[in-house]
């Protein structure tokens, strides 16, 4: 596989996380991480908003927890995915949104990196002291679920989200 790294966001990225966000607007898909819907346009308050809650004493909105975002890069320095990491999980992400969202983007997919962007995550978790890990997907996404299994996804159970989906929820531990 090519040499692939998990990054995270930097202005002098601009334009390879632009042709991602286009990739991912032009496919009319539901885009994932929730992160990469967020307009590009002013790409420095972009950047600067996807700092503003990577700690603790950063997050000022009691319904939010810290998360990171990364980006992975290919070998040719094109942005192919998104990944955001939760720090800790609340009320909401306990029942349907887990510890890390994270996509590819529609031309890239069926490559491997999936996999690998997941399999990086899991060492940011360790990394931050974490023992397991929540991961949840759209109950009709096999290709995810393939990927959570991987890496030693669990299934605990499915469940309806408050928007009527239905995910299945998958915990990792950390050896």
């Amino acid at each position: 596989m090519e040499k692939l790294k998990l990054i995270k966001p930097s202005v002098q990225y601009k334009e390879a996380y632009l042709a991602f966000y286009q990739d991912w607007i032009a496919s009319g898909e539901s885009i994932v991480p929730w992160v990469v819907e967020r307009d590009p346009s002013d790409f420095e308050e972009y950047v600067h908003f996807l700092y503003s809650a990577d700690a603790e004493e950063k997050v000022t909105d009691n319904g939010w927890v810290p998360h990171s975002t990364y980006w992975l890069l290919d070998g040719k320095d094109n942005i192919v995915g998104a990944l955001n990491f939760r720090h800790r999980l609340n009320e909401k992400l306990l029942d349907s949104g887990g510890h890390i969202g994270y996509g590819i983007r529609p031309s890239a997919r069926r490559n491997g990196y999936a996999s690998f962007q997941l399999g990086a995550a899991l060492d940011i978790a360790r990394g931050k002291g974490l023992d397991r890990l929540l991961l949840v997907c759209d109950s009709n996404n096999e290709a995810s679920e393939r990927t959570i299994r991987k890496h030693g996804g669990i299934m605990e159970d499915e469940r309806m989200t408050s928007e009527g989906s239905t995910v299945k929820r998958f915990w990792i531990a950390l050896d």
